[in-house]
């Protein structure tokens, strides 16, 4: 059973009809995960789930049981709560390096035709019970979603949206500081920044707040895309900042934002920077991109040997004013379903079941950093990468005379060649 977004009904496999949900539920379900798991017996459910999420050091991944009034939080607010564990192999010459972090996604609070000053701060104490939530269960890390101040309105074109952008030292980092000195927690907080230094210009950035309340640097977006409704260059432009890693209290993070998670050399960047840990705090809708959610951060994940976390908001956002993206399709007033499903991924193929794909939520998960080396000992991916190989390609397909290395058939290009 299936269905496109902004289809009424699906038609099942019996020729039955259902009414597509408009809360973006599949059938029913928040996630595919729950969904296998009411559909299947227990043991059929125990072997799809070992091929859909892999095994963490030869058993599935672990949920964590959290305390009652953390429970207690979701359950008032209405939000998602997961909790799961990565281990590592046990070694003789290091302790592990356990590092509990966590995800948060969210839906706007308020339309989007409320001002401006309500919609930020409704967002602001939508958060408030989930960021206590993971700071009293012990989070180090936290990271938010892309752009979480405001709604993602880059799909508009409209430039009153950019009222929404504040410096790094804004609004909101001064909101996320509290929580990072009472909880001892790194928090990276994905804003609209305006560079005040550079005539005002806006950036799409994450700020990396420490563990003390202190601004310990920032990263813009590398890739900015140019597809259907997402017209985000009508507001910013492709980062400056590189690739840099954050060497934190907990680990060595880095942060891949949104779009650059199509980027395969994106994510190789920060991981031969040293990165340990790297978020992928995005906006995406189902039709767009759903199939490729659970593929590309896995992909990394253990292409580089390190842990992702993948976080994207949830809801549908409608905007005053119809717009249309220049691909043929009638005007239309949202992007679509933003989907959530954060999840983690780990450097061994392992990953968490999903978030809800309809509702607000918080995903913890406890990893074992020793996972990194110990998957970089085992396949040896950097010590057989051939570096050097793509190295002087890449330098020669950057000159204009560049011409692709095609060996062709030579019979390809002779006429009327009858062969015997």
């Amino acid at each position: 059973m299936e269905w496109r977004e902004g289809e009424e009904t699906v038609v099942a496999e019996n020729g039955s009809t259902q009414e597509n949900p408009k809360d973006g539920s599949i059938c029913g379900f928040d996630s595919l995960h729950r969904l296998l798991q009411a559909s299947l017996s227990p043991q059929l459910f125990q072997e799809v789930s070992r091929m859909l999420l892999g095994l963490n050091c030869g058993k599935e991944v672990e949920p964590i049981t959290l305390q009652q009034p953390i429970k207690a939080l979701s359950s008032k607010h209405n939000f998602d709560l997961q909790a799961f564990s990565f281990s590592a192999d046990r070694e003789s010459l290091r302790g592990p390096r356990i590092v509990r972090v966590g995800l948060i996604q969210n839906s706007v609070a308020l339309p989007t035709t409320a001002p401006f000053l309500n919609q930020r701060e409704g967002i602001f104490q939508k958060l408030i019970p989930m960021i206590d939530a993971a700071g009293s269960s012990g989070v180090n890390i936290l990271c938010l979603q892309e752009a979480w101040t405001m709604p993602f309105a880059f799909c508009t074109r409209e430039k009153k949206w950019c009222e929404f952008a504040e410096q790094i030292d804004g609004e909101s980092t001064s909101f996320l500081q509290q929580f990072a000195q009472k909880y001892n927690m790194v928090i990276i907080s994905p804003i609209l920044e305006r560079d005040l230094n550079h005539g005002e210009t806006l950036w799409n950035t994450a700020v990396i707040i420490g563990n003390h309340g202190n601004i310990i640097g920032k990263h813009r977006k590398n890739h900015i895309p140019r597809v259907g409704d997402f017209n985000e260059s009508t507001y910013y432009m492709e980062g400056n900042t590189s690739h840099p890693v954050f060497e934190t209290a907990y680990g060595k993070i880095a942060v891949n934002i949104c779009y650059g998670r199509h980027h395969p050399l994106n994510w190789l960047a920060f991981g031969l920077n040293g990165a340990e840990i790297v978020f992928n705090p995005s906006a995406t809708v189902g039709e767009l991109s759903e199939p490729m959610w659970p593929i590309e951060a896995r992909n990394a994940a253990i292409a580089n040997s390190y842990f992702v976390g993948s976080i994207n908001r949830v809801g549908t956002e409608v905007f005053p004013h119809p717009f249309t993206s220049g691909d043929g399709k009638p005007q239309h007033s949202n992007f679509g379903h933003f989907y959530g499903s954060s999840h983690f991924s780990a450097p061994d193929a392992s990953c968490t079941p999903s978030l809800s794909r309809c509702k607000d939520g918080l995903l913890i998960s406890d990893m074992d950093l020793n996972l990194c080396r110990q998957l970089k000992d085992k396949w040896g991916f950097r010590m057989t990468a051939r570096y050097e190989v793509y190295s002087d390609l890449l330098a020669r397909y950057m000159k204009q005379d560049f011409e692709p290395q095609v060996i062709s058939d030579p019979l390809l290009h002779k006429s009327a060649q009858v062969l015997p």
